[in-house]
C-alpha cells in the first residue's frame, strides 16, 4: 500500500559504534612464503646458531624449512650443499647491488667495495658462521669442497670488480682472493665493532699484500716466457714424431705381404 504524502519517513539511527562495525576489516598480509631452496639455506643457519654443527641431521634441516625428505633430496644432496647454497645466496645479494659508482674507481677500491658488501650480505648469518667456522677448521676434506665453492663465488666478485680472472694469471689470482677474503672472515667472525676498523684494516692489508704477489707473479711470467716457448716447441716436436710413428703403424700391412697381416695366415 502506497504512503500517504506528508507521512513521516523513518529514521534510522546510526551510531558510531555500529558504523565502525560494518566497515570491512583489511586482512592482514600472508608473509610471502620463501622459495623451498632458499628455506632450506635459512633452516640450516638457524640450526647452526644453536647447536654444533655436527649434530644437525639432514632430517632437521627438511623439518625447520618444512620440507619432506623427498623434497630436500631434489633440492640438495647433503648439508654441505645447502651451505653451499647460502654462499650463492650472498652471491646473487653482492650482484644484485648497484656498483655504477664504483666504475671509476682504482682496482683496489673496488674489489675492497665489493668483499665489504659480501660481508654486510653475510652479517645476519654470522653466528652461525661463527659455529660452522670451528667445527669445520679440523676437516681437510670439507675445507678443500669450501674452498671449490669460494672459487666459484669469487669469480663473480672479482667480475662485479671489473678485475678480469681469465688468461695465465687469471686462476692465480682467483685462489688468492680467496685465501684472502678467508683470512678476512676470521677476524669479521670476532670483530664486534659495528664499525668494522679490524675487519676492514685486515681487508685493506690482505688486497696490498695480494697486488705485490701479483706484480711478482707476473714478472716471473715474463722473465720465464722464451723458456716456456722453448719447451713448448719441443713438446710439438715430439708430438708430431708421435702421430708419424701411430700414422706409419696404422697403414695397411697386407701391403707387399703375400702372407697377409694375420700371422695365423702362414699355417
Amino acid at each position: 500500500m502506497a504512503k500517504r504524502p506528508g507521512s513521516p519517513r523513518p529514521e534510522t539511527q546510526t551510531t558510531e559504534t555500529d558504523s565502525a562495525d560494518t566497515l570491512p576489516v583489511a586482512a592482514a598480509a600472508p608473509e610471502k612464503a620463501l622459495p623451498p631452496r632458499e628455506a632450506a639455506v635459512e633452516a640450516l643457519m638457524r640450526l647452526a646458531a644453536e647447536q654444533p654443527w655436527n649434530d644437525i641431521e639432514i632430517g632437521d634441516i627438511a623439518r625447520e624449512a618444512g620440507l619432506t625428505l623427498a623434497e630436500f633430496r631434489d633440492l640438495f644432496p647433503s648439508k654441505g650443499a645447502v651451505l653451499g647454497g647460502l654462499s650463492r645466496l650472498i652471491d646473487r645479494a653482492v650482484l644484485e647491488g648497484d656498483t655504477a659508482d664504483l666504475a671509476d674507481e682504482p682496482t683496489r677500491e673496488r674489489l675492497f667495495d665489493v668483499l665489504m658488501r659480501r660481508l654486510d650480505a653475510m652479517t645476519p648469518y654470522k653466528d652461525a658462521l661463527r659455529r660452522i667456522s670451528y667445527a669445520l677448521r679440523g676437516d681437510p676434506l670439507s675445507m678443500l669442497a669450501l674452498n671449490g665453492v669460494a672459487l666459484n663465488s669469487h669469480r663473480f666478485m672479482l667480475a662485479a670488480a671489473g678485475i678480469n680472472t681469465e688468461g695465465p694469471l687469471g686462476r692465480l689470482k682467483l685462489q688468492g682472493v680467496v685465501i684472502a677474503f678467508a683470512r678476512t672472515v676470521e677476524v669479521w667472525l670476532d670483530d664486534d665493532d659495528p664499525a668494522l676498523a679490524r675487519t676492514m684494516a685486515r681487508l685493506d692489508k690482505e688486497i696490498r699484500n695480494g697486488e705485490r704477489f701479483m706484480e711478482r707473479a707476473d714478472d716471473a711470467r715474463r722473465l720465464t716466457a722464451p723458456f716456456r716457448a722453448l719447451g713448448r716447441s719441443l713438446l710439438d716436436r715430439g708430438g708430431r714424431a708421435r702421430r708419424e710413428r701411430h700414422a706409419a703403424d696404422d697403414r695397411n700391412e697386407d701391403a707387399g705381404n703375400p702372407l697377409g697381416g694375420d700371422p695365423a695366415a702362414a699355417i
